[in-house]
């Protein structure tokens, strides 16, 4: 009995200590109203959670971080799959981490950088696999030789879509986007083969898809408007179930409580496809062996926020 009365002691602790790192997180990210505030903020590691939501109006990106021999197959794996790959910036020479070139015409995309601290979390590759996950920074990892790509992340258009009374659910819900591993195969480029798509999802009722589809339409370098949408979706794209997530969290029905695939056929919930940026992390481990040496990336959810304004991506979709 004594060791039950311990565990519950424990895991009540636990609880508490959750809801007080939460609430200090609401606190600090309700202050964050620029992408270099909240670059700050991770640098000095007080923001450490997902960036759905932060700073609205700024632009924020995944952040892929490769060894310069495959910079250029890289930069070619992005032309050949603008949808889910929709490059912004990269590195103004290799090893640089605070500076970049911008494909955003006119923006300079962030003016006080760090690659290496400047995102709340990260994940580290060795040869393709997974060798650290979620860590603060990649200081230790980063060399002369590395190269940093910004591809577009579909929570700059997430604004927009508020604004127009359609928020996300998991923003609303203080949770991480639904992300997928699909079968839908990219287009190859050098050593980046056999890699497919990564989607992310946010469910809305069928009536709104189409104003959906209008609103996002316009962010081309964050994605643009979805993919695909609707429940016969999930088996054009190869995802087993809607509540099976490869990365960020289930989604859930507007109650915040019931699973989204409880709804399965419902036209009151249909899950709507994005392409996501978390799709180079996945190109990387399908590459396998192809690729040698320390690769490393933005955790899923856990973006790296720009100078850039959502709008500027907007212009640009249309240059």
């Amino acid at each position: 009995m004594a060791a039950v009365a311990c565990s519950s002691s424990s895991s009540s602790t636990r609880d508490q200590q959750k809801e007080i790192t939460e609430s200090a997180s609401e606190t600090l990210t309700s202050t964050i109203s620029t992408g270099n505030e909240a670059r700050l903020a991770c640098r000095n590691k007080s923001l450490t959670t997902v960036t759905s939501g932060l700073a609205p109006g700024y632009l924020q990106a995944n952040l892929i971080i490769l060894p310069s021999r495959y910079a250029s197959d890289f930069r070619l794996l992005c032309a050949r799959n603008p949808v889910p790959c929709p490059l912004i910036a990269e590195s103004s020479a290799p090893g640089a981490y605070d500076q970049l070139r911008s494909y955003i015409p006119g923006s300079a995309v962030a003016a006080d950088l760090d690659l290496r601290h400047d995102a709340p979390r990260y994940m580290v590759y060795r040869d393709a696999r997974v060798a650290r996950s979620h860590v603060l920074d990649v200081a230790a990892e980063w060399t002369p030789d590395h190269v940093a790509f910004l591809v577009g992340c579909s929570y700059s258009f997430e604004s927009a879509l508020a604004a127009h009374a359609l928020p996300p659910r998991h923003a609303v819900l203080g949770r991480n986007v639904a992300m997928y591993r699909t079968a839908v195969p990219l287009c190859p480029a050098g050593v980046f083969t056999g890699g497919t798509y990564v989607v992310s999802m946010r469910p809305y009722p069928l009536r709104d898809v189409d104003r959906v589809r209008e609103i996002t339409r316009a962010y081309n370098a964050t994605h643009g408007e979805p993919l695909d949408w609707g429940w016969d979706t999930l088996a054009r794209l190869g995802i087993a179930s809607i509540d099976e997530v490869q990365w960020g969290d289930a989604p859930l029905a507007a109650d915040g409580e019931t699973p989204l695939g409880a709804l399965f056929g419902s036209e009151d919930e249909v899950p709507v496809f994005w392409g996501c940026g978390v799709t180079p992390q996945e190109a990387v481990v399908k590459a396998g062996d192809k690729i040698q040496g320390t690769v490393m990336a933005h955790a899923p959810g856990h973006m790296l926020l720009l100078d850039s304004r959502d709008e500027d991506v907007v212009k640009s979709s249309y240059d």
